[in-house]
């Protein structure tokens, strides 16, 4: 009777990690489009950003003749802060679903014997935290992910090429 359990809720939980998969599928697609959008200066100035917060097109607007280039340049960079914040939202907002499904699942440290619980080496942080773009901090993840990095990094210089 047990082993019916067990397998009931092993096809339960595949059939959950199956919708995971396709969910991070679909994600990964529409965050690829997310694309941030701010106008400072009345206008003058409208940048377009990707999700990662690159620049992908400045435009000026009417009365753009009235800054100087001090000016301009600061509205640029306003305008870029902006949009990538802009962007950082679109992609909480994105990945909410997904964050929520994955808090509700298993992990995989209560299932075998002795496994460690890796969740908090990952460096991840709290939906909706407050130290992301919206604050100019892009690196989210950037330290346990350089830390791999560097302990993995073989590249076309390594002596075995």
């Amino acid at each position: 009777m047990t082993n019916d359990w067990a397998k009931a809720e092993m096809s339960s939980m595949l059939g959950e990690f199956e919708q995971q998969l396709d969910m991070i599928g679909r994600i990964r697609r529409e965050r690829a489009q997310i694309r941030g959008r701010a106008s400072v200066r009345g206008r003058r100035v409208t940048v377009l950003v990707d999700v990662e917060g690159a620049l992908l097109d400045t435009t000026f607007g009417a009365g753009i003749a009235d800054l100087d280039y001090r000016e301009i340049a600061k509205a640029v960079t306003e305008a870029a802060k902006l949009a990538a914040v802009d962007a950082a939202r679109q992609a909480r907002e994105l990945m909410a679903p997904l964050l929520v499904q994955r808090a509700r699942m298993p992990r995989l440290h209560e299932f075998v014997d002795g496994m460690p619980d890796l969740t908090d080496r990952l460096g991840e942080r709290e939906p909706g935290s407050t130290d992301t773009a919206e604050n100019g901090d892009f690196s989210a993840g950037a330290e346990p992910f350089a830390e791999v990095i560097g302990r993995t990094r073989s590249g076309v210089t390594d002596s075995g090429w």
